[in-house]
């Protein structure tokens, strides 16, 4: 195997032996843990030089870090931003890119798609905080998350059909869901760029705060999160996420069967017994 394509998967190889993944350790990101107990998790993507664009080192990074905290049953949210305040990310590094085979592009895509699914699929709430443009994969990467914090300078849009590619990394799918069919094919087909107020309109982002105050504003979400019992939170993203895709009377039966996981719990009896005795809820997890 030659060219970028070897380059790419004696990255993953690297990672997936063992190098360890401490924060120190990483390239293309930065992780910070907050909370009181080390409940939450800042995720930055750590390349302000070219707009976050990420290339084959931090999706590799952001792939490996995803799949490692999902195990942590510690961790109740991450919070995934941009460092700088031009950019969450503008997209895969089309530099990196440039010169590639067809066969290397798809295997660095594949890597992509690993990396993008690690973020849809974590079990946890994630958040994305927008600062500055958040164009191409890097709307798709914040379309991944759960919610998402914009900032007054946030931009979005799908750039990749004026590249002469679709987009590749779920916006097809995730930014119909969230603003609609019609408005979505709009984006899609042209490619425009709208700001932060517009995104708020069309139901793209959950709130909108002044420049520089994303990551705070989601750090008062996550902290509300947290006060919220683990197990029904886990177990309500699930149901969302799988419940929505598909008819109301089977997504209703989904509802019920975790509903049913939530009785059984200590945390259930003790959500009841705080409230009836007035005080706050200690959750244990279990």
């Amino acid at each position: 195997m030659q060219g970028a394509a070897f380059r790419i998967l004696s990255l993953m190889y690297t990672i997936s032996v063992g190098v360890p993944m401490d924060a120190e350790k990483y390239d293309y990101i930065t992780t910070e843990r907050r909370g009181t107990q080390g409940e939450l998790v800042v995720v930055r993507l750590n390349r302000p030089e070219v707009l976050n664009a990420f290339n084959t080192g931090m999706a590799t990074e952001l792939e490996a870090v995803f799949r490692r905290y999902s195990s942590d049953a510690g961790l109740r949210v991450v919070i995934l931003t941009g460092e700088g305040g031009r950019a969450f990310c503008t997209g895969a590094d089309l530099k990196e890119r440039q010169g590639m085979s067809d066969a290397d592009w798809r295997v660095q895509h594949q890597l992509f798609e690993r990396m993008f699914l690690e973020i849809k699929n974590f079990p946890q709430p994630v958040i994305a905080a927008v600062e500055g443009y958040a164009l191409a994969g890097g709307l798709e990467l914040a379309l991944m998350a759960d919610l998402i914090v914009a900032s007054e300078s946030a931009r979005f849009g799908l750039s990749e059909i004026r590249r002469g590619i679709l987009p590749g990394g779920g916006g097809l799918q995730n930014l119909p869901r969230a603003i609609g069919i019609r408005r979505a094919k709009e984006l899609i087909y042209t490619g425009r760029i709208i700001d932060a107020q517009e995104a708020l309109q069309w139901g793209m982002v959950n709130r909108v705060v002044p420049a520089g105050q994303a990551l705070a504003c989601a750090l008062d979400v996550a902290a509300e999160i947290v006060e919220s019992a683990p197990i029904p939170v886990r177990l309500a993203k699930v149901a969302i996420d799988r419940g929505t895709g598909v008819d109301f009377d089977t997504g209703y039966r989904l509802d019920l069967a975790l509903y049913e996981v939530t009785v059984g719990t200590e945390d259930r009896r003790e959500g009841v017994a705080a409230y009836n005795e007035k005080r706050k809820p200690q959750w244990r997890n279990r």
